[in-house]
């Protein structure tokens, strides 16, 4: 193996500099293997010459005029650049695959050979379309230059046989055209455990459910009592309000506790896998179905509990046949023609305007009575801020324990605070102010400069709104304010615009474009 020697040279910014430093190279034989150069820096790779040590050869360089400094160096930029990338694919969870513009693999990271069934070193440099299928949704990002979310993929071939989710995006040159493309893959079964938990009876109770106010003793009430039927129950209220808490305690009260709790978020999952989730399917339903088909999840949840959480976003078609199952409680598995029967109790929960939905003709009638059997509303926290010193001072001595802290107490100032705050997140915001403020307390007593709040968090950027509501900008605006703001200071850190883009750890040109596109005027002490 042939040993090599890295080493930076500084020196001033003028032309013909990295010629001089070659010509040295040149006249003692050293083969340069790799060099990368930028504003008053170069940065060598070579060969390691027995006959020349590098301290003769440094001499040599130090003695060019303008060379100012010469260092010895463990990796040149561009490849701490690719180990600092390598080390963050082979940290995800998410397979990560990369094709340049021939459709050829430039990258194969340890997760997707884990979903995929495929070694990296028989991958990369072979087509994808060879290796995986021909028609992968990002063999058309690289023709057409256009993303894709959350796609199913399902590859049943000589090579790879694996079921997953992919998101992709396109990799573009400094004029916008796509040069190749990238795509995350997560595994089906991944996915399923993000998506629903399956437990064994969930040890939640009411008693678990803090607040002392009228509101939430009456909510309380109402749930005790629902739990003891087996009628459907449709849970009402603002996001972070605690509604999957609801959700458990009813079930931990009620005859079929010691049965399974199955919880779904219906907005988390592509639709057409949520329906072979929750129906089941078998054997054959679809090219990659397992061997002897998949029990659904109201199987699982037979003579248990199935809570749908955000029923508002199914679809129209799962409208249909969840009601079936409300009506008839028998289910149809995807593939199947026989009516299996299931004893499950529906909790369904909603942070929608279901009325509104349903006057819009997106959420059926006859589905939102026969869910709305019990409905329980859940009071946001502003409505009910008597409860917010019981909660906040719960938080305290639970996290005082998990995070090995010694905090104990908020001050009188600093509760008053959080009271006059209207908490648009609601109990998880708090929680999440809470546990914010205990990381920032080095004392026994959160004080009111420990407590950032939603709308001190985004007060240097007021067009950033508290809620996507009327004004709140789009993420592609934001970014690009970020990605000005961001020129701007390496400009101002900077003698030049190549400087700045070497700070930036981009090209030139793409800085004089960025420039011109946000419109930053080139001052005169900026040379390019």
């Amino acid at each position: 193996m042939i040993e090599t020697v890295r080493f930076m040279v500084r020196t001033r910014d003028r032309v013909g500099m990295a010629l001089d430093i070659l010509k040295i190279l040149y006249r003692y034989g050293i083969n340069l293997k790799a060099m990368e150069v930028g504003p008053g820096y170069a940065w060598l790779k070579i060969e390691k010459n027995d006959s020349l040590s590098f301290d003769f050869l440094k001499q040599q360089l130090l003695m060019e005029e303008d060379v100012m400094e010469v260092e010895e160096i463990k990796l040149l930029p561009q490849e701490e650049r690719e180990k600092k990338i390598k080390a963050v694919l082979d940290a995800t969870v998410e397979g990560i695959i990369a094709i340049d513009k021939n459709g050829m693999i430039t990258a194969f990271n340890p997760a997707a050979e884990k979903i995929l069934k495929v070694k990296a070193k028989e991958a990369v440099g072979k087509p994808v379309s060879e290796i995986l299928a021909p028609n992968l949704p990002m063999l058309r990002t690289v023709k057409t230059g256009e993303s894709y979310d959350n796609v199913e993929i399902v590859l049943n071939s000589e090579k790879s046989k694996s079921h997953y989710i992919t998101s992709g995006r396109p990799i573009l040159d400094e004029d916008g055209n796509p040069v190749g493309a990238v795509a995350s893959l997560q595994d089906i079964e991944s996915v399923m455990n993000l998506v629903y938990s399956f437990t064994q009876p969930a040890m939640i109770t009411f008693d678990e459910i803090l607040g002392e106010s009228d509101k939430i003793r009456k909510v309380k009430e109402i749930a005790k009592i629902a739990a003891k039927g087996n009628s459907t129950v449709l849970i009402r209220g603002e996001s972070g309000t605690g509604k999957e808490l609801f959700a458990r305690s009813i079930h931990m009260a009620s005859p079929r506790r010691d049965r399974p709790f199955v919880a779904v978020n219906c907005a988390a999952i592509p639709d057409t896998l949520l329906e072979s989730e929750l129906f089941g399917y078998e054997e054959g339903a679809f090219t990659g179905a397992k061997k002897g088909g998949k029990q659904g999840l109201f199987k699982y949840a037979d003579k248990g509990t199935l809570f749908l959480d955000e029923i508002g976003e199914l679809s129209t078609h799962l409208q249909v046949k969840l009601l079936r199952v409300l009506q008839e409680g028998k289910i149809r598995q995807v593939g199947g023609n026989e009516e299996i029967p299931v004893d499950v109790r529906i909790i369904a929960a909603t942070n929608r305007n279901l009325e509104k939905l349903m006057r819009d003709g997106q959420f059926r009638e006859d589905l939102y009575y026969r869910l709305n059997v019990i409905p329980i509303f859940i009071p946001p926290l502003r409505e009910r801020k008597e409860d917010i010193p019981l909660l906040a001072m719960h938080l305290v001595k639970k996290l005082s324990q998990k995070m090995n802290k010694r905090v104990s107490n908020i001050s009188p100032d600093a509760m008053k605070k959080l009271m006059e705050y209207d908490w648009p997140g609601n109990v998880r915001e708090l929680s999440n102010v809470i546990e914010r403020a205990m990381n920032l307390c080095d004392d026994e007593v959160i004080r009111t400069e420990h407590l950032i709040l939603k709308e001190e968090e985004f007060n240097e950027s007021a067009d950033i709104q508290q809620s996507c509501g009327k004004g709140c900008k789009r993420l592609k605006e934001v970014v690009g304010e970020a990605e000005k703001k961001a020129i701007l200071e390496a400009l101002e850190n900077s003698r030049s615009v190549r400087e700045a883009a070497r700070l930036l750890g981009v090209t030139h040109a793409t800085v004089l474009n960025k420039m011109k596109n946000y419109g930053i005027k080139k001052e005169a002490r900026w040379s390019e």
